[in-house]
């Protein structure tokens, strides 16, 4: 799933839970995430981890919940 070009885009699309997408697309995402992750400040705080990444994933047409 490649990312919109802006955020507008983005709601207009449907979105995915992240259950539902199989083995590859989920790794193939989390390879792409762990590019993003590399540029943004570190936390140890797992509420944060898992808020950046759903936030990540929602533009990309995927919903994501811990």
């Amino acid at each position: 799933m490649a990312a919109p070009d802006n955020p507008e885009q983005a709601k207009k699309r449907t979105r995915i839970p992240w259950d539902k997408l199989s083995a590859d697309e989920q790794l193939r995402l989390r390879v792409d995430y762990g590019r993003y992750l590399d540029q943004l400040p570190a936390t140890c705080s797992l509420e944060e981890k898992n808020a950046r990444f759903a936030r990540w994933l929602v533009v990309r047409g995927v919903l994501f919940s811990p």
